[in-house]
């Protein structure tokens, strides 16, 4: 620690006592990077609660000369969130809407509020924020102050700076003030004379450059570029507040903002318009744009590729043909008259001849799934099909919209005279092009010809009359180019703008003003000292092996949303960075790199950051770039402990197969021995948690009995993997399975014995893993990949043998199982037999999908078959059960799987404990307990709670089962032998 920062921290524990402020590489070392190119690591991060807590912040680095840099969802792209001295995390704490007034249609929020929460707290009344950039569930109103942030409907909304009515802003010094639309006005009477100061100083700066200001600025809608000095021209009323929205936090600390609101329409219409390429696109934005559409956005094939590439060819569904596309949005008060304007237009574009297709969108699912493939297109522009990698730098330049056409024009020109590839999105309507591109940014040569391509680049939108940035900012991206766009003259004003409120340069330094090089601070070079990577996963997806996997993270921050998706459980439920994927990722590459963490695969700080990830492999599939978090931890856990004794739920838990085979020879006594004391005692020397219950084991006999019973004698066409956990705690779901799937036309062979190696891999166990891995995959290769189809009714084994299996192993032999796997949803939907139809099921279900299941199968989801078959009413607990395999029961991590399963599964629990009366119905066949399930008091018959997933069941009777709540498996529900014998049990005997 520095001696300036020794006594900043000093100074702040006497004025600030309740702050939180961390100096560690653990906690700065994931804040050394946003979403842009840049890598800046802070001395420290602080956490303010409140306005006070700013001030003393912003007093003690103006006594000690340490810069500040204010931070919301860290999703800026241009580097405009990340400083050397201390970042300010308004988005930890400071994340209230404190008011909203529905008849003057205004909200006062605190500036680390996400946009979402906002929305949220908004509907109810029938308004919204306008602006709604695509990082909408993450970014804050801070950000979006700070870079003027726009959005998919700007065609409509416009800017940020549009709908700013006041700020509450602290002062480089330290002093709370608050600008409007009439000016600068003090908090604290006793700062009276300094705000009157300040501001007088303003007016005399607009007074000495009136011209440059009237000539240079405000020319196009989405100049965001520099400060926005004409919102204070006499003539436009001297608007403090909308002039200082885009400044960066180069000139003062916005802490709280009252925002203007809009009325939500409650009609729209979706169109959805191929074209050969951007250009042809671009060519009829003009004439779209004369039906006031709310939203014009444009993407080209790279994005829709990655998706279908990535998540499967149903992902995209609802695109015409075509390699460049345009949603347009149209809204009004009524849906016939709204969706009568969207044919005509489609009739008029179709007339004009650059369409190859088109089509009015009416589902609202399917709309909403486009949205989301626009919404990605930032992360899933960084990792393309092919494997490149591409960069923003060049991502938010814009022009009037009736130039975008030429500007693309020259600008695909550019690239080819450079020999770079763009992927070309963004918001066409308003004329902002975002586009990554696969600039080399490791060597020397590479960052070189990308300043020559840059420089040009600039040069070139500047002669279309355009601006270097739309709504990202210009960052550290694009600082030093303002002297392309600008006057010298007006370069001169904005830094005496930046003067007059920072006059020591203290505030985000290197930005706007006395711009760091943009080729400055790049993340992505060879650092000094690197990480020996030797891994015993493979990371097949990514050329730099491990080090390549980890630099998937380019930031999003799509793992920090709070609804939506599965990932990631754990930062949900904590709400710190640390333990988002992004934050994980982010020391990663710091330990790869010997940044500020310097350990290596000794890290300890790595492994705290770890420590929560509940390994459930959702950001594999909800992150745009693919980050697998869970492989990444499994990987650290066996360097990490690598020839060192490990926690004690790693023995534990991690050696179950084999300590339930062992149990499975006398389960009854066994059973009883852990019900009492001595269970206890075995919980606690094992690391594992008391609060829970410990599952009882089957015995071998009763899993034999169960199988033989569910034999039909016809010839295979599939193999049932009957897995580790199902052998050990439920092995009528084995039975069941079986018989579903003979019903199902699917007759099969059991093959027992076998284990996928996953408790071994979630502990970070590989070397062992791989010894059971290759046990079984010897087991079932079959030599020519030609073999019957391996359906496992646990979804976490069968994600294992799908993924890790290959990973770990590399072989061909691996390669050729893991194809042939499939979850019981997946055998029931690809392979059952065309005439099949199942026994009657209920109306309704309550359903907790498997993370794993999510992640690896998910094309094939429990929900989608469920509704198939004939379920009117799937019911989804979106998000993690919270136990999570081991996780949930390592005494360490109880709190926080709590914490996970009261963010979806636990409220559904509730909602289904108080709306029914429960009732003693027909026990599945083969189960050693009775099944309650539900009836709902309206009539709609039997609610089972669905969950093939044994944590996942687990879980639900540890929240539920003492009110009567069970989870059956999908088998279960569907097993013809439970309803053609409702009151017989299947051979068995009780566990």
């Amino acid at each position: 620690m520095t001696d300036s920062l020794a006594r900043l921290v000093d100074e702040l524990a006497r004025t600030a006592p309740g702050l939180r402020i961390e100096t560690g590489a653990g906690g700065t070392g994931a804040y050394a990077y946003d979403a842009s190119n840049y890598r800046v690591p802070p001395q420290a991060v602080a956490f303010p609660r409140s306005a006070d807590d700013v001030c003393a912040v912003l007093r003690a680095c103006r006594d000690t000369g340490v810069p500040v840099t204010a931070r919301g969802g860290g999703t800026s792209m241009a580097g405009n969130a990340v400083g050397p001295g201390v970042v300010l995390d308004f988005s930890r704490y400071m994340n209230r809407v404190l008011d909203i007034d529905a008849e003057a249609r205004t909200a006062r929020v605190e500036a680390g509020v996400v946009l979402d929460a906002l929305q949220s707290a908004t509907g109810p009344y029938g308004l919204a924020f306008g602006p709604d950039p695509s990082s909408h569930s993450r970014c804050t109103l801070g950000g979006m102050i700070g870079n003027d942030a726009c959005g998919n409907r700007s065609v409509r909304h416009g800017r940020t700076s549009g709908h700013i009515e006041a700020l509450e802003i602290v002062t480089a010094d330290g002093v709370r003030a608050i600008a409007d639309h009439t000016g600068l006005h003090p908090v604290d009477s006793d700062a009276a004379g300094h705000v009157s100061r300040l501001e007088q100083d303003i007016r005399n700066l607009i007074a000495d450059n009136l011209a440059p200001i009237r000539t240079e600025l405000g020319r196009i809608p989405r100049q965001v570029s520099g400060y926005h000095l004409h919102r204070l021209l006499p003539e436009n009323g001297f608007d403090l507040a909308r002039a200082l929205v885009g400044t960066e936090g180069t000139c003062a600390v916005v802490t709280a903002a009252t925002v203007r609101l809009v009325a939500t329409a409650p009609a729209t219409a979706l169109l959805t318009l191929g074209y050969d390429d951007v250009v042809d696109a671009a060519e009829d934005v003009p004439e779209i744009l004369r039906w006031t559409p709310t939203a014009v956005e444009g993407m080209d094939e790279a994005i829709v590729a990655t998706m279908r590439a990535r998540r499967g060819p149903d992902s995209v569904t609802g695109l015409p043909e075509g390699r460049a596309w345009l949603y347009v949005e149209l809204d009004g008060d009524d849906e016939e008259l709204v969706a009568s304007r969207a044919a005509e237009l489609l009739a008029v574009l179709k007339a004009r001849g650059r369409l190859t297709g088109g089509r009015v969108v009416e589902s609202v699912a399917e709309r909403r799934s486009l949205w989301r493939v626009r919404e990605d297109g930032a992360g899933l522009a960084a990792r393309l099909v092919d494997g490149g990698e591409s960069w923003p730098g060049w991502e938010d330049a814009a022009v009037a919209p009736e130039q975008l056409a030429a500007y693309l024009r020259d600008f695909r020109k550019l690239l080819a005279t450079h020999e770079l590839t763009g992927v070309l999105y963004g918001h066409f309507g308003a004329g902002c092009v975002h586009v990554r591109i696969d600039f080399d940014l490791a060597t020397d040569t590479g960052r070189a010809a990308t300043r020559r391509f840059l420089t040009e680049a600039a040069s070139l939108v500047v002669g279309h009359g355009g601006t270097l940035s739309g709504e990202h900012g210009d960052g550290r991206a694009r600082g030093e180019l303002l002297e392309v766009m600008y006057s010298r003259q007006m370069i001169r004003a904005f830094a005496a703008f930046k003067e007059i409120f920072d006059p020591d340069g203290l505030l985000n330094p290197g930005i706007i003003v006395e711009p760091a090089a943009l080729d400055a601070d790049l993340a992505l070079h060879t650092p000094t000292v690197v990480l020996p990577v030797e891994t015993l996963f493979s990371f097949p997806h990514d050329e730099d092996g491990f080090e390549g996997a980890v630099r998937r993270c380019v930031g999003v921050g799509r793992c920090r949303s709070d609804a939506g998706g599965v990932m990631c459980p754990s930062y949900r439920a904590t709400g710190e960075e640390n333990h988002s994927t992004r934050g994980r990722a982010r020391l990663l590459q710091e330990m790869v790199r010997g940044g500020t963490v310097q350990d290596g695969w000794r890290s300890t700080e790595v492994k705290d950051a770890l420590d929560l990830c509940l390994s459930c492999k959702a950001c594999s599939s909800d992150c745009p770039v693919g980050v697998d978090m869970a492989t990444y931890k499994a990987e650290f856990l066996h360097q990490h402990y690598k020839g060192r004794l490990r926690p004690r739920s790693h023995y534990s838990l991690g050696w179950l197969p084999l300590s339930a085979a062992l149990a499975g020879y006398a389960a009854r006594p066994v059973n009883a021995l852990l019900r009492g004391p001595v269970g206890t005692l075995l919980a606690r020397l094992g690391g594992v948690t008391t609060k829970r219950r410990i599952p009882a084991f089957a015995s071998r006999r009763a899993r034999r009995k169960v199988l033989r019973a569910a034999k039909t004698g016809e010839p295979s066409k599939a193999l049932l993997f009957v897995d580790s956990f199902t052998r050990a705690f439920r092995p009528h779901v084995a039975g069941a399975t079986a018989r579903v799937l003979a019903d199902a036309g699917i007759p099969n062979t059991a093959q027992d014995g076998l284990c996928c190696g996953l408790t071994w891999v979630s502990t970070g166990q590989l070397s062992v893993a791989r010894r059971v891995m290759a046990r079984t995959v010897a087991r079932l290769d079959d030599g020519d990949g030609d073999g019957l189809p391996i359906v496992v009714a646990e979804p976490s084994c069968a994600a294992a043998l799908k993924r890790d299996v290959p990973e770990l192993l590399g072989t061909d032999a691996a390669r050729r199982v893991a194809a042939r796997v499939h979850t019981l949803t997946g055998a029931l939907t690809d392979l059952a037999a065309p005439d099949w139809s199942p026994p009657p099921l209920p109306e309704s279900v309550l359903l907790q999908t498997h993370c794993h299941e999510y992640a690896t199968f998910g094309s094939r989801r429990p929900a989608d078959l469920l509704r198939k078959l004939g379920v009117r009413k799937v019911d989804e607990a979106e998000g993690c059960c919270g136990l999570a395999g081991n996780f949930g029961f390592e005494e360490q991590h109880y709190d926080t799987s709590m914490a996970v399963a009261d963010l979806a599964l636990r409220p559904r629990l509730d909602e289904l404990a108080d709306r029914t009366e429960l009732t003693d119905l027909p026990e599945p066949a083969g189960r050693a307990e009775p099944t309650d399930r539900a009836e709902l008091p309206d009539g709609e018959g039997s609610l089972p709670v669905v969950a093939d997933g044994f944590s996942c069941a687990t879980q639900v009777d540890h929240l539920a089962g003492d009110r009567g709540i069970r989870a059956v498996h999908l088998a279960e529900l569907l097993d013809p032998a439970a309803h053609s014998h409702p009151h017989s049990h299947q051979p068995g005997e009780p566990s």
